[in-house]
């Protein structure tokens, strides 16, 4: 199988660099996200399901957009094969749907600490149907994440 072919990706619109690449892995429940860097340093993302089920999510973040605030939701799975591809301006979740998960993602940039940034996995603002039906695992980071309307929208503006 072919995942990644940067000739085809260019071919459809999808003109983008990646620069580092990120292995999951997590366990039945878990609910990681919602995660976005900040510009400089804000990353278009090519996930996928290399083994298990999960669900991901990414929500609009860009400020002028007119969808900010909507968010998409695809199954990937190591069955189905599916790609979701992130742009830019997007926050990314996910929630592990198996017993366990391994995810395979293409960052168009480095992991950068100090534009690490996150908003609330149940946000009600956003109000995402994440179509579980138990209490999801959340590291720390995600348990306290602000919420859409209280994160700092000029540090997401690109000079």
């Amino acid at each position: 199988m072919e995942s990644y072919k940067k000739s085809d990706f260019y071919a459809n619109g999808i003109n983008i660099e990646f620069k580092q690449d990120n292995h999951s892995c997590s366990s039945k429940n878990v609910l990681r996200g919602l995660h976005y860097q900040i510009p400089p340093y804000a990353q278009a993302k090519l996930v996928r399901c290399l083994k298990g089920r999960i669900y991901d999510v990414a929500v609009d973040i860009r400020p002028n957009s007119k969808t900010f605030g909507k968010y998409i939701k695809v199954e990937l799975s190591e069955v189905n094969k599916h790609m979701l591809y992130i742009p830019e301006g997007f926050a990314h979740g996910f929630v592990v749907l198996s017993d366990s998960a391994e995810l395979l993602y293409k960052a168009s940039g480095e992991y950068n600490s100090n534009a690490d940034r996150g908003i609330l996995w149940c946000d009600e603002d956003i109000n995402i149907d994440w179509e579980i039906d138990f209490e999801p695992v959340l590291s720390k980071k995600d348990e306290i994440q602000p919420r859409l309307f209280e994160i700092n929208k000029k540090e997401l503006m690109s000079d």
